[in-house]
């Protein structure tokens, strides 16, 4: 399968998406809902390309459109560039107060929006916490909910969530920040969706660690070779009982 990406000619033996095709060539396209360990979706439209295959030109997202051979890809025409500035604005109407959004936003010359801003939060509506947190995570607790411009991303009902276990995935992988979690005495908040968590006590030393739900959870999981006590251990004593372990095997070999 052969391909050209801004005049560049590639060879490839096996199908991937144009952005994936992109980076390996060194072609920077801007994304944002888009991450490698995720589905593919396609909804912060940043990464449009222009592609003529067969005669025909169209544009669509490098994200999710596989290269198909014969094709001619443009990711940085003048009109592309437009589009992206302006989709850019829709995005920043909708967290203008989020930096790490303008951080991101500012390769493409934008740092501010011409447009109204109607939300009350710094969600993209990206989905990428929703991905994370059914596909890696495993758990569902998000989704979106509303419809139109009024569509957001919540619990079922907006209500404390009862299958979120508070491992933060949701808020790691926020490309604006809008997600925040915080610890407080012995309960973790997820105040965005009205969340919050029993906090776990280190059986060693007594502070405040994960949520008891993330920690049944990993047990469930299979982890070789790793003890099911560590689990309830804070880092510092989990880190004291390996070396425990080691000077012991260390002593035991004189």
């Amino acid at each position: 399968m052969k391909v050209t990406i801004d005049g560049k000619d590639v060879e490839l033996q096996e199908e991937k998406t144009i952005l994936k095709v992109a980076e390996e060539m060194g072609i920077e396209i801007p994304t944002l809902c888009h991450h490698d360990g995720l589905s593919l979706y396609g909804s912060c439209r940043l990464c449009i390309v222009e592609i003529t295959n067969n005669g025909n030109t169209e544009i669509d997202t490098a994200c999710t459109r596989a290269v198909e051979d014969g094709m001619e890809i443009k990711t940085a025409t003048e009109k592309l560039n437009e589009e992206r500035k302006l989709i850019a604005e829709l995005l920043l109407a909708q967290a203008p107060e989020s930096e790490m959004l303008k951080e991101s936003l500012s390769a493409l010359g934008v740092q501010e929006s011409r447009f109204e801003s109607r939300e009350d939060s710094d969600c993209i509506v990206c989905g990428r916490c929703i991905r994370a947190c059914k596909e890696e995570v495993g758990s569902g607790a998000i989704s979106f909910v509303g419809r139109g411009y009024k569509t957001k991303v919540d619990t079922p009902f907006s209500i404390n969530s009862d299958v979120c276990i508070g491992c933060t995935a949701c808020a790691e992988i926020c490309p604006t920040g809008a997600i925040k979690v915080e610890d407080e005495e012995a309960t973790r908040y997820i105040r965005y969706f009205n969340t919050e968590l029993e906090l776990a006590e280190c059986t060693e030393c007594g502070k405040y660690i994960n949520p008891k739900r993330m920690i049944e959870k990993l047990k469930q999981e299979d982890f070789a070779y790793y003890p099911e006590e560590n689990f309830e251990l804070c880092i510092e004593c989990r880190r004291n009982k390996e070396m425990n372990k080691f000077a012991d095997k260390f002593l035991a070999a004189e």
